[in-house]
């Protein structure tokens, strides 16, 4: 089941795509990284792939389209970690009580700068975050809050992006929860070489097949 949701939050409504496989085993939630939107076509084959496996998708803009072209223009809203951060907290809430949802564990996929945001949300919701995957992620974009995530927590990371492994490897001796760095050889930072991006797909599933339960 697939359908275009609404969230009303105080501040904006953003916009998502919710697909929901017969009996879902548990739902992601997508934070999309810098400049990007809930129709990423890496995001969406991710999502694609989680699905075949039994797991709900929620894509969704964290940001309006009037601040969307306001950060085309500036660069500034997709480095306000805060703020995303609250907007997938938003979501959060509403996925614990939509009645299609509300009995689903959830899990966070977040890519770069999204990959912030998604630590820092896991951490303020503890209760409600089993797990996350960062996809060339910038986790120290997340600051005091790595030592206060709880959920099992999986950095991903391509062989070719120098800078951003020693910030996931940095990132990692902060955390204390259950975590693992994965470097797929040959990887760029966008992770498109060929089956790369298919390699970031079957570790996320794997990771979110044995965290929520």
């Amino acid at each position: 089941m697939s359908n275009l949701v609404r969230i009303v939050l105080p501040e904006a409504t953003l916009e998502g795509d919710l697909q929901l496989p017969p009996s879902a085993r548990g739902l992601v939630l997508f934070a999309h990284g810098s400049g990007s939107s809930r129709h990423s076509p890496r995001n969406r084959f991710v999502a694609g792939q989680l699905q075949s496996r039994g797991l709900g998708t929620l894509l969704m803009d964290l940001l309006t389209a009037e601040e969307e072209a306001a950060d085309d223009r500036t660069g500034h809203l997709r480095f306000d970690i805060a703020l995303l951060a609250d907007r997938l907290g938003g979501a959060i809430d509403w996925l614990a009580t939509n009645v299609q949802t509300e009995k689903l564990e959830i899990g966070l996929f977040g890519a770069s700068t999204g990959g912030g945001a998604a630590l820092v949300a896991a951490a303020k919701r503890p209760e409600r975050i089993r797990a996350v995957v960062s996809r060339g992620g910038r986790p120290d974009l997340a600051g005091e809050a790595l030592g206060e995530v709880k959920a099992a927590t999986l950095l991903i990371v391509g062989g070719e992006d120098g800078a951003v492994i020693g910030m996931n490897r940095d990132a990692f001796k902060q955390m204390h929860c259950e975590r693992r760095v994965e470097v797929i050889p040959g990887a760029s930072h966008l992770f498109e070489e060929p089956g790369t991006l298919e390699e970031v797909a079957r570790l996320a599933g794997d990771w979110f097949v044995k965290y929520l339960k």
